[in-house]
């Protein structure tokens, strides 16, 4: 976990209220389905057009999760590397967002009930931006253009994707 001067900039933007102790609020939705293109095993592929992600199991399937992704000219595209997994992150707005939202908090603590990272969160390099988890008030959000760039998951959902991807391993973002 980072200390509070290390605080994720994590370009997403709203708040809400996390689920009590970050546990899972439901089932996990995530579907088993063959791989829409071909990428390496361990690998993450996030359709924005679709708004899913899938993970890559290396036999040509993917476990897919649906995601919120970012709004229109916020969103990015290519390939960058995974590069940390943490558990109730903080978070501190990016300046984008803080100009965007001048209310927001400059640091709010992991796991504080107005953390909009959820339980969960994959940071990405380079840049601001994270696959993590939501808060309650802001579930509704999966399957839409919501973020300022980051990969919004449901708790449940990014918790069940932690423990199978590798620091290390690939993002490819497509539209």
């Amino acid at each position: 976990m980072r200390t509070r001067r290390e605080a994720f900039t994590i370009g997403m933007g709203g708040l809400g209220v996390a689920v009590a102790g970050g546990a899972p609020a439901g089932a996990v939705t995530a579907q088993h389905v063959n791989l829409p293109i071909a990428i390496e095993p361990g690998a993450i592929l996030v359709s924005t057009s679709q708004r899913m992600l899938y993970f890559a199991q290396g036999d040509g399937t993917a476990i897919r999760y649906r995601v919120a992704v970012g709004k229109p000219g916020k969103q990015w595209f290519g390939t960058r590397i995974i590069d940390g997994k943490h558990i109730r992150p903080a978070w501190a707005p990016p300046e984008e967002v803080k100009r965007a939202q001048p209310y927001l908090p400059d640091y709010i603590e992991g796991g504080a009930p107005n953390n909009p990272m959820g339980a969960a969160a994959l940071t990405i390099t380079p840049g601001e931006y994270a696959i993590h988890g939501t808060s309650a008030s802001m579930r509704a959000s999966i399957g839409s253009y919501a973020s300022y760039g980051c990969i919004r998951m449901l708790d449940e959902d990014v918790l069940d994707l932690l423990p199978r991807v590798r620091v290390g391993a690939r993002i490819h973002v497509v539209r």
